[in-house]
């Protein structure tokens, strides 16, 4: 059994359609990378994983049970998290209280501050400091690190490269293996589509809220994600 399974999920703003039946899945201990350009509905399509947008009951699946139209807190609970686009650091808390939060559900797990720590040490060495005091890819950091501390069994990950020094995405991307280890399959959305080949196990095109192209990074010719992620 998969340990996502989406099937036809779709999502409204009002009346804009963003997503249109989307059918992705996730097994135990992969690396799934979304690509796409501005607008195809990836960040649409993690906020509708997470419970920040609404999806009928039986589009989304973990474990086999219906994880579809529940909110946000329950999700979390049920082992999802998700690290969001412009990281959405708590700027009146320390380091340490950020990363405190995330084990709010009290869901047990293998992580722990001092587990965190052993992760990314600049954490420990920071962690009494505001967090907005902080470089952009250390906030990334503690924002990876606030959603491991809920336990997931699934980790959401928006935009982890955004704005982000190339030295530092590969310090970032280098934390996935121990992540993983510890129990966790990784769902990424990267605009990178280099980075994304690195480390998808498989990847997802998206293109106008639909997906376009699915597969190994190794099966995928470079003129098949060209087409899938500009159309044209």
């Amino acid at each position: 059994m998969s340990l996502l399974v989406c099937q036809g999920v779709t999502a409204f703003y009002g009346d804009f359609q963003a997503l249109y039946g989307i059918d992705l899945r996730v097994e135990e201990g992969e690396t799934v990378a979304i690509i796409g350009s501005n607008g195809a509905g990836k960040s649409s399509f993690l906020r509708t994983l997470s419970g920040l947008q609404a999806a009928a009951r039986d589009s989304i699946h973990l474990d086999g049970l219906p994880l579809g139209g529940l909110p946000a807190h329950r999700i979390v609970g049920r082992g999802v998290a998700m690290v969001p686009e412009g990281r959405r650091l708590f700027p009146s808390l320390s380091v340490e209280e950020n990363l405190l939060i995330g084990a709010y559900s009290g869901r047990p797990g293998p992580w722990s501050l001092e587990r965190l720590y052993a992760l990314f040490p600049i954490l420990g060495e920071r962690r009494k400091s505001a967090a907005t005091l902080l470089s952009g890819g250390q906030q990334q950091m503690v924002a990876i690190g606030r959603a491991l501390m809920s336990n997931p069994r699934l980790l959401l990950c928006d935009e982890l490269s955004l704005g982000l020094a190339p030295v530092v995405i590969k310090d970032i991307y280098a934390a996935l293996p121990g992540i993983k280890a510890a129990g966790s399959s990784v769902l990424v959305v990267e605009q990178d589509v280099g980075q994304a080949m690195k480390v998808a196990d498989r990847l997802y095109c998206f293109q106008e809220g639909r997906v376009s192209l699915e597969g190994r990074p190794g099966d995928l010719s470079r003129e098949q994600i060209s087409l899938a992620y500009f159309g044209i």
